[in-house]
């Protein structure tokens, strides 16, 4: 009975020991490298957080996230932030857009990267097929190069005398490239001409400005783009000084003084990439891990953009907009 009574003790003994040791053990801590062009995610970073932190994804506990941001202006540094993560040994790289996507793709085979609203990923070269990706990149397409049509169409219907419009985009970025001849496509299916107004540097944005107002464009297509985006101010200030309609691919540009955007949310785009990382985490690989398109589009609207360029926004199209800004 002593005997039975000794093993007894000495296997708690031995259990609580094994219990203390692990609890003494640092837990893992993975690190998530964020690479982006511009000066920073704003409410898409917070919404990646925030799902992280649903999905069991705490900084500073289990995580820690790297962020390296090139300031819309320094897209050359974007190399060299890549490589950066890459030699921090990150478990995963989510680069957002196309110049820091390429640059993730330079700097690393090995880490898994997320891509984040590539316009389209097959065409491009980043992976063999939405399905089955291969390789070591997959996440989520804006589809933006499908929209143009779209876009144009919708812009068509809410200024309906217009026929020339002015395209301001980047024919550095291989998204800008395709979605332009998507655009050219679609502008002779609905008798439009359109301008190319080619920006490759921030002194080109005057040239591209003089140009839609020599050959009298009356309306402008935005194409999203790093280079772009960190001039939209310039852009917007230039549209309402010529009473130019815009269009742009998303939210935040209307929110900050253009008429109109359709495309899809980038909060939601950043919560979906939340949950690739997620996977990538627990082991999944993302040559396994099919590319999301996403499934809802939003068309928002600027009445006060509206009335300071003096337009009138047809009721039929007003009535098929997700959010008016008023």
């Amino acid at each position: 009975m002593t005997k039975k009574v000794f093993s007894l003790a000495l296997g708690a003994l031995l259990f609580a020991l094994c219990v203390s040791v692990q609890a003494q053990q640092p837990k893992k801590v993975s690190r998530i490298g964020l690479l982006a062009s511009g000066q920073g995610l704003g409410s898409a970073g917070d919404a990646f957080r925030q799902r992280l932190r649903e999905l069991g994804w705490v900084e500073a506990q289990n995580i820690t996230i790297e962020s390296r941001f090139a300031g819309g202006k320094n897209l050359d540094r974007l190399p060299q932030l890549a490589a950066e993560l890459a030699r921090l040994k990150v478990a995963v790289i989510v680069a957002d857009g196309d110049p820091a996507i390429y640059a993730a793709k330079q700097a690393t085979s090995a880490i898994p990267i997320v891509v984040v609203a590539v316009g389209d990923p097959v065409r491009e070269g980043l992976v063999a097929s939405l399905a089955r990706p291969g390789g070591n990149i997959t996440g989520l397409t804006s589809i933006s190069t499908e929209l143009s049509g779209k876009r144009l169409e919708l812009l068509k219907e809410a200024v309906p005398k217009v026929s020339r419009v002015a395209v301001l985009w980047n024919p550095a970025n291989a998204s800008n490239v395709i979605e332009f001849k998507e655009a050219e496509v679609a502008a002779r299916a609905l008798g439009l001409k359109l301008q190319s107004l080619e920006v490759r540097g921030p002194d080109d944005f005057q040239g591209a400005f003089a140009g839609a107002a020599r050959d009298r464009a009356n309306a402008l297509i935005v194409v999203r783009d790093p280079l772009v985006d960190s001039h939209h101010f310039r852009i917007l200030d230039f549209a309402i000084d010529k009473r130019l309609p815009s269009i742009h691919g998303e939210e935040q540009f209307v929110e900050a003084g253009g008429l109109m955007s359709y495309g899809p949310s980038r909060v939601e785009l950043f919560r979906r990439a939340a949950t690739y990382v997620d996977k990538i985490l627990k082991g999944a690989k993302p040559a396994d891990l099919p590319v999301e398109q996403p499934t809802k589009f939003d068309l928002v609207i600027n009445l006060k953009n509206a009335k300071q360029i003096g337009l009138t926004i047809p009721p039929n199209v007003l009535a098929r907009a997700d959010k008016v800004i008023k």
